[in-house]
This record gives structure tokens, sequence and C-alpha cells, in this order.
């Protein structure tokens, strides 16, 4: 049987994430949907998105196309891992072959503005 071969992250909150004001934030967020939306357009990321559980520390999960190098040196360039934010679990995920797919053409947004619409 063939497979196909994801890299699964987890994007996690740090216990020491710095302390940023509202404004910092709001950039830190931008820049992060920003980062994530480029990976996508650049067909590196195949999904994304965040993860609603304020209790837990998981904040987000994605899908990357990339093998596990690959996917990990594209998470931790994220803003958000970056700045110290967030921790990135990575998972290599195999799928039966085509038993998942992705519609091309799809737009993630670059903004916290342009997702809440």
């Amino acid at each position: 049987m063939d497979f196909d071969r994801f890299t699964i992250a987890m994007l996690v909150l740090r216990e020491d994430a710095p302390q940023l004001t509202p404004v910092e934030e709001d950039a830190l967020q931008d820049s992060h949907l920003a980062y994530l939306s480029g990976l996508h357009d650049a067909g590196q990321l195949l999904a994304a998105g965040p993860l609603i559980d304020p209790q837990q520390s998981y904040r987000g999960l994605a899908i990357y196309s990339a093998g596990l190098a690959e996917a990990t040196a594209l998470a931790e360039a994220d803003p958000a891992v970056v700045a110290g934010k967030l921790r990135v679990v990575l998972l290599p995920w195999l799928v039966p072959g085509g038993a998942m797919s992705f519609t091309p053409g799809t737009r993630f947004p670059r903004s916290a503005a342009e997702a809440a619409g």
C-alpha cells in the first residue's frame, strides 16, 4: 500500500512565554497569520487553525506537506515561535495514499482582522 507523508505540528503555549502588551500581542498574531498564509500559498502548509479549548496549552494544529526536517525548520521560523510565545511539537504522519485531499485555492487569513471577517 502507498502512503502519503505529512508532518503534524502542534503549537503549544510556552510556560515561560514573554508577557506582551495588547498591541504587541496583536502584532505578533498578525505576523504569525501572515507567515502561515505565505507557507500555504507556497504549498508547504496544507491546513492550519487554532485549537479552541482555552483551558489547554495547545493553541494550534498545522499539517505540513513537508517531511520532518523541512517542517521543523518552517515551524521554528514562525514569528510566534521565534518570539518565545509558542513551542512546536512535530509528528510525522502516514495516511493511506489519496485518503486526504486539500482544496487548492483556499485562502488563509493574513491578519486577525481578516480572520474576523
